[in-house]
């Protein structure tokens, strides 16, 4: 998902990293507005195993390996602004400490990975708890997080047609193609963390639902 230096062109990764720059200061407003003192050790918490998470691959198929993401996650748990916030945060520590994904296209990771997969995840949630009335969390939750990362591969596809560096038809189908499996182990670990955190009452997760 981590979009590499050298695969968008300058009209593409400039816009990008405008949009993203506007999108995490905007955030951070509203992060101040919305993050209560008592939940900045959770938010850490969380984040820290968002980005431990992020460091583990699993295999797809043959040689291909994907990995967890978090946005529907974090988003589940604090709404989306914070979430995007954390995400904004693994991804810069990812690319200036680790190299993983590029510095020019940091803006294009941001909003893909971040935002997208944030605010599809926690919409599709929220809408799914309302519609079924709170039943069937877990499968909501996990259908989520699925098209959360479908969403975010697509993010992705339409920046690099944009950038020509592949067909629009070629980027889809690689890109959302893989992602929808990988999309299973992203739908049952986001799952299965928010499961636990609800079943034993964890005071900020209930809060954040019922926003």
């Amino acid at each position: 998902m981590h979009i590499p230096d050298g695969f968008l062109d300058a009209k593409a990764w400039i816009a990008t990293s405008a949009a993203g720059a506007a999108a995490v200061a905007y955030s951070l407003r509203k992060t101040k507005l919305a993050l209560d003192s008592k939940q900045v050790p959770m938010v850490a918490l969380i984040g820290s195993f968002v980005f431990a998470a992020q460091m583990l691959n699993f295999p797809i198929a043959g040689a291909t390996s994907g990995h967890f993401l978090g946005g529907t996650l974090t988003s589940i748990l604090f709404g989306p602004w914070i979430g995007s916030i954390v995400m904004a945060a693994v991804l810069i520590i990812q690319a200036l400490v680790f190299q993983d994904g590029g510095i020019t296209v940091l803006g294009a990771n941001i909003l893909c990975t971040g935002f997208i997969g944030c605010f599809v995840g926690y919409g599709i949630y929220k809408a799914g708890v309302k519609l079924l009335a709170g039943r069937g969390r877990a499968a909501v939750t996990f259908v989520a997080a699925w098209l959360s990362i479908v969403a975010a591969s697509a993010g992705v596809a339409l920046l690099l047609a944009w950038s020509g560096t592949f067909e629009l038809g070629t980027a889809l189908k690689a890109m959302t193609g893989w992602h929808m499996l990988i999309g299973l182990g992203e739908g049952l670990i986001t799952a299965l963390v928010t499961g636990y955190l609800l079943e034993r009452n964890v005071p900020l997760a209930k809060e954040a639902t019922a926003r």
